[in-house]
């Protein structure tokens, strides 16, 4: 895992095979900016929904050099929470990148 990346479980059991995944993705963004200075990844359950039965939350907040970037989402899956948690990332990262280099 890159020095700078931090993976925390809150309130489940922690994944050698999710953080294997998480970590490849963090390697990913760094691919699209130079900038991440950290990343730090939080998988957890939100609080108890009523309606919506038991859900999993994944936030990722990378430091940039100028403002962080920060993203959540929620979803039944952890999997899915932690691809469309990257997925949204990656296109905020895309969009910082492309403003900085106008």
């Amino acid at each position: 895992m890159l020095s700078n990346a931090e993976v925390v479980y809150r309130d489940i059991d922690s994944s050698p095979a999710l953080s294997e995944v998480i970590e490849k993705k963090i390697q990913k963004l760094h691919r699209f900016s130079d900038s991440i200075m950290h990343s730090r990844v939080v998988i957890d359950t939100p609080h108890k929904h009523k309606h919506k039965g038991k859900l999993f939350r994944a936030s990722i907040e990378l430091g940039m050099k100028g403002s962080p970037i920060t993203v959540s989402h929620d979803d039944p899956s952890v999997h899915v929470a932690v691809r469309d948690a990257f997925l949204a990332v990656e296109q905020k990262l895309k969009k910082e990148e492309s403003k900085r280099k106008v």
